[in-house]
């Protein structure tokens, strides 16, 4: 049976030490979310996370969801574990005090991404979307609509979805065919059928608040013609409650891969009652308030599977005996030395440890800035944190999640034969962390707009809150011996990525298939750079740290390693990435699709 202990230590190093969230407490309306706070509210999810939700991780998994009569049912011990989650309080977390909730940082919500994930994907899932849906409606519903959906959400006690996907469309929103009519109270009857839509039916609580992407009568062609609704399983009464159904059913649910226990479902609409959120017309401004912050969740994902993972694989390696060390036996009282004195397996294990900590440290930093952009004072700090956040989030969910696959299939080969029977756990984590790659705007579809939308958006503007805050650290980081080297390296791999940059701007100007060709490559390179600031910025907080360090000189000493380790095995990767743009669309659009 696999394991996980949530990593506080090495949450705290990167919170406090590295990003320094005591400026967090510094915005208006955070005064009281100080380090110690955070670190306080965090142990505790971790317990629950330990406690409550890892156990129902595999018999989630193997029991999944069940289907019958229009009902669905969760896997057993679910329904009482969300229960004890909401009474906790876990669900308002950082929602708006307005509305019952408890006001804290974002960043505190990438922290309990990366916990639920890697404890339980699939449970995270359920009150991860309900937040997506409460962002949605706070930012752009009616005053009524927020009155009436926001504090059941954020109690935990109503849930909601996000409905985007047709069966004969995926990504190409424009294609939608659901149907919204006005009607003479105000409503519209909603009509269509929408397919993969995670939690959209289920047993945890007693309402679902459906997000529905629909057009009007008079829509314009394209996504210009789409419209954002509210349509709950349950037409709430006078007073709050849930009353007679709406004309919402689930047809089926999906049997999927991964994340059994998520509920994937098809949704029927059959003229359901719904509410206008916010403009006619304008329903994809306000979607992408939900689409982005699940996008961010995603990458999430893609850390908390790598780090379980990881935390596995370290403690099979160490148990492991197998083979003899290649420079004489190291525990020569015993048949076989560990595996974990193989160079290939300490590879396999620094690879995902690097890349684990480093998208860490920039995914938190993501949070950060999301603060920032709500709470600062200063309209250009707003401004400023909220180009860097829209810059990074389709590089967050495309390389988090990629490297989460990688990283859980690395150590799942650590195990041989083990890796592949259920009861170690790890041929889970592979088919859990597959779904990440996929849904909430495949990862190429990240990269494409990354090249073709945030790179040229307002002349560049996002790309300088990158580049030129990237360039002056470096200039610093070179007169510190602690990081010379390093920032020596990533010079190197900055300049790279500036070269492709000016290519893909140039070359796809010209022809927009060079920037598509480009585009999945230029972000790895992307990505590999930001995480090697990342890495940069913990070496230096790791040095300061272990002179005065005592007892825990050696968590020090393993951050400066583990860097050393990104820095020569991992960073170098980007001259490849960078010969591979170069070489242009060609080779891959010389074919004809009969020579296929």
């Amino acid at each position: 049976m696999p394991s996980y202990k949530a990593p506080i230590d090495d949450i705290r190093f990167v919170l406090e030490d590295v990003l320094g969230v005591e400026r967090v407490s510094m915005l208006p309306g955070y005064e009281d979310a100080t380090p110690d706070l955070l670190t306080q509210v965090l142990e505790e999810l971790a317990k629950f996370a330990e406690n409550e939700l890892q156990p129902l991780n595999r018999s989630g998994d193997e029991e999944g969801c069940t289907f019958e009569n229009g009902v669905v049912r969760t896997p057993k011990g679910f329904k009482a574990a969300y229960d004890r989650y909401r009474e906790a309080g876990w669900t308002a977390v950082s929602a708006d005090p307005d509305y019952g909730g408890q006001g804290l940082p974002q960043v505190v919500n990438f922290v309990m991404s990366e916990i639920l994930s890697s404890a339980n994907m699939s449970f995270g899932m359920y009150p991860g979307l309900s937040h997506g849906a409460y962002e949605a409606l706070h930012q752009h519903g009616s005053d009524d609509l927020k009155a009436l959906y926001l504090p059941r959400l954020v109690d935990g006690t109503w849930s909601g979805t996000m409905c985007l996907t047709e069966p004969h469309c995926g990504t190409d929103l424009g294609l939608i065919r659901t149907k919204a009519m006005p009607q003479d109270d105000g409503s519209f009857a909603i009509t269509g059928t929408k397919i993969f839509i995670s939690a959209g039916e289920h047993d945890l609580t007693e309402n679902i608040v459906h997000l529905v992407l629909a057009k009007l009568p008079d829509a314009p062609a394209g996504t210009r013609g789409i419209s954002l609704f509210v349509v709950p399983k349950f037409l709430a009464r006078h007073d709050g409650t849930p009353g007679p159904r709406n004309g919402v059913a689930c047809g089926s649910i999906e049997h999927k891969m991964g994340i059994k226990a998520s509920a994937t479902c098809v949704m029927n609409f059959d003229g359901a009652r719904g509410w206008l959120v916010g403009r006619p017309h304008g329903g994809m401004r306000a979607m992408f308030t939900m689409m982005n912050a699940a996008r961010l969740g995603v990458a999430m994902q893609g850390l908390g599977i790598g780090e379980v993972a990881y935390q596995n694989a370290v403690q099979y390696a160490k148990d492991r005996l197998q083979g003899r060390s290649l420079t004489g036996a190291k525990v020569p009282e015993k048949a076989a030395d560990p595996i974990i004195v193989h160079p290939d397996v300490r590879k396999n294990l620094l690879w995902i440890r690097a890349l684990n900590e480093g998208s860490r440290a920039l995914g938190y930093w993501l949070g950060m800035q999301i603060d920032t952009a709500l709470k600062h004072p200063d309209p250009t700090a707003r401004q400023e944190a909220d180009d860097f956040v829209a810059l990074m989030t389709p590089i967050a969910k495309s390389f988090f999640t990629d490297y989460g696959f990688e990283a859980a299939v690395k150590a799942q080969q650590l195990y041989g034969g083990h890796g592949y029977i259920r009861e170690w756990g790890m041929e889970q984590f592979v088919r859990d962390a597959r779904i990440a790659q996929i849904y909430e705007g495949a990862n190429a579809i990240q990269a494409l707009d990354l090249v073709g939308r945030k790179l040229p958006m307002h002349m560049g503007r996002l790309l300088r809150r990158f580049f030129h805050p990237l360039g002056a650290e470096l200039e610093a980081a070179m007169e510190d011996p602690a990081t010379a080297e390093m920032a020596g390296q990533l010079a190197k791999a900055y300049g790279r990525l500036q070269q492709a940059t000016a290519w893909v701007a140039q070359k796809g100007m010209g022809n927009p298939d060079e920037a598509g060709a480009a585009s999945a490559d230029y972000l790895r390179l992307f990505a590999l750079v930001a995480v090697g600031w990342m890495w940069m910025r913990m070496a230096k907080a790791a040095a300061a740290k272990l002179p005065t360090a005592n007892g825990n000189a050696a968590f020090y000493d393993a951050k400066l390693k583990t860097a050393a380790f990104f820095y020569a095995r991992i960073l170098p990767e980007t001259s490849s990435l960078f010969a591979a743009i170069m070489s242009g669309a060609k080779p891959m659009m010389a074919m004809t699709a009969d020579q296929f």
